[in-house]
């Protein structure tokens, strides 16, 4: 596959160990068998770009360029932009992005439905001279009933039999801009009584007097997405044409197209899309919630999109290993969002350094600081030989989390409670020996006595600290589900903004390592005991901000 240098961001593609041999592997593996295509392997991935992308579309990008990969063949990416009114140079160039930093890349294989738009009217052209296409002047009202439901045959529009001559000279008119929006459209002219509701004579092209992003003003005809979708295919010679399972109703025009246009003969294959508990897929949606300020901008690490997931902190590896995971099918299905956090924690566990972070703060002064060392050390990451240590200060009096101490303990509470032993991550013991309230009687403080780690008592209990003399404030994010149901859009005859989570963000000042203070944008530590948390771009030097990427176990439970 041709490639270009990678972005720095981005993260190689590594071969997927013990791959699925899915449905479509299959395929691909009996049309090298056979040699068909001559042996290649052609695949593309055709956004449109009217929207960010979602996770749901790296499914379709780690197929695409996964499967072309594979095969020592080539894949394109190629902006689906046959609707003028929808999209943005903005999105184009946000889809470039997310598809590099995911790990794959296009090379010289960056195309433009608009660059065949040519192309695609002179085919119809030839269309029309071969009677297979006219010039239709029904409403789009009036074509529903036209067109009829699928157990009854539909009625011909009054149009339908005009001469070649006569349908030409209108296609051409309608190009010259001759004709308001929507006064007429070109028709393919197939079968009225298809049980299959898009062979019923579909629209191949409208009127819409638009300027468009790439092609600018030189159009005021577009083409209609099946019958550019084929026609695209073919002039790029694509093998394989991947598709989500909604496009298979649509595949018998697919193929009409590629045959009585005399085209390279690309198959269409479908699978089933991704869907998420917990979220929303539908670009419509996502931009509602973005329009509305209910989440902040496309890139909210709330969001499935795959701007919010890098802002998140989710490693490019982890995405392309939750896809493989999830696997290719042709049935519907929902998967559980905590595959996604299972394969980001694993990646995370791997590569993240370790260091300490207390969220919500409770004073513990020790009685005997002339027991306490000059300093402490800790592992980088336990499961990386190569990271080393670090360096952890500690003072007479430390901060841990409120959580982890409790005055009247539950049964099988085995925490700092009055009296009892506990083992603080990397340093030693602290035993509770008493306690400091305010006037209102709240909690303050407690006091404690420090033994060394070499003393081995035996615990129940590891609990996090920092130095309250060495600890620094640093703002973080808390950020949970952004729905409180599994499948928020699931009722189609009730709002999903009403399933928002209203506790979905959270915004604290938490205490950390002092060397956290050098965190730059996108660096990703895991704060132990706690989780994972990424650097955020509104990060300045000396005050980053911390995402969290992922809890240490999927833990959360609906507010």
């Amino acid at each position: 596959m041709t490639t270009s240098s990678p972005s720095p961001n981005s993260t190689p593609a590594p071969a997927a160990p013990e791959r699925n041999m899915h449905f479509i592997r299959q395929i691909i593996a009996d049309d090298l068998r056979t040699g068909k295509h001559g042996g290649t392997v052609t695949t593309r991935f055709p956004p449109e770009p009217n929207g960010y992308l979602h996770i749901g579309h790296a499914k379709a990008i780690c197929l695409d360029f996964g499967m072309a990969l594979e095969n020592n063949g080539t894949c394109h990416l190629r902006m689906d932009d046959t609707n003028p009114v929808k999209e943005d140079i903005e999105y184009t160039e946000s889809i470039k992005e997310d598809v590099r930093w995911l790990g794959f890349d296009w090379g010289e294989h960056f195309y433009h439905a608009s660059d065949y738009f040519e192309q695609m009217y002179d085919l119809a052209c030839d269309l029309i001279r071969e009677g297979k296409a006219y010039v239709c002047e029904l409403t789009s009202a009036q074509w529903t009933d036209y067109r009829g439901i699928p157990t009854q045959p539909g009625k011909e529009s009054p149009w339908r039999n005009r001469t070649p001559a006569e349908n030409l000279d209108l296609f051409q008119r309608m190009r010259a801009g001759e004709f308001p929006d929507g006064a007429k459209v070109l028709r393919a002219k197939i079968d009225m009584a298809s049980p299959n509701l898009h062979m019923r004579d579909p629209v191949l092209y409208r009127i819409l007097h638009a300027p468009h992003p790439h092609a600018g003003d030189k159009w005021c005809i577009y083409p209609m997405y099946d019958y550019a979708h084929p026609i695209e295919d073919a002039i790029e010679k694509i093998t394989h044409s991947l598709c989500t399972l909604e496009f298979e109703v649509h595949r018998p025009l697919y193929d009409w197209v590629i045959q009585n246009c005399h085209l390279f003969p690309s198959r269409q294959i479908e699978f089933a899309r991704l869907s998420l508990t917990y979220t929303v897929m539908s670009k419509r949606k996502l931009l509602e919630l973005v329009q509305n300020n209910l989440v902040n901008g496309w890139d909210d690490p709330r969001l499935p999109t795959l701007s919010g997931l890098r802002r998140r902190g989710v490693p490019p590896a982890a995405i392309r290993d939750f896809c493989e995971r999830v696997g290719i099918t042709k049935y519907d299905s929902l998967t559980d969002v905590a595959l996604l956090d299972h394969c980001i924690r694993d990646h995370l566990n791997r590569t993240a350094p370790r260091t300490m972070a207390v969220l919500d703060p409770l004073r513990v002064i020790i009685e005997n600081p002339a027991d306490l060392p000059p300093a402490i050390t800790g592992t980088r990451n336990p499961e990386d030989p190569d990271a080393g240590e670090r360096t952890i200060p500690i003072s007479p009096e430390l901060l841990i989390e409120r959580e982890d101490f409790s005055e009247n303990p539950p049964p099988k509470y085995f925490r700092l409670s009055p009296g009892a032993t506990v083992r603080i991550r990397n340093a030693g013991f602290l035993t509770c020996t008493s306690t400091e309230k305010d006037a209102n009687g709240n909690l303050t403080a407690v006091r404690a006595t420090f033994t060394p780690m070499d003393a081995k008592l035996k615990v129940k209990a590891t609990i996090h600290w920092v130095s309250a003399a060495h600890a620094k404030p640093v703002q973080v994010r808390l950020y949970d589900r952004l729905f409180t149901i599994p499948e928020p859009d699931a009722d189609k005859d009730t709002d999903f903004k009403t399933h928002l989570n209203p506790h979905s963000l959270q915004t604290i000042t938490a205490h950390v390592e002092p060397d956290l203070l050098n965190a730059q944008s996108g660096d990703t530590f895991q704060f132990e005991r706690l989780g994972y948390f990424t650097a955020d771009p509104d990060s300045q030097p000396n005050a980053p901000v911390f995402n969290r990427t992922t809890p240490l176990k999927d833990s959360w439970k609906p507010a």
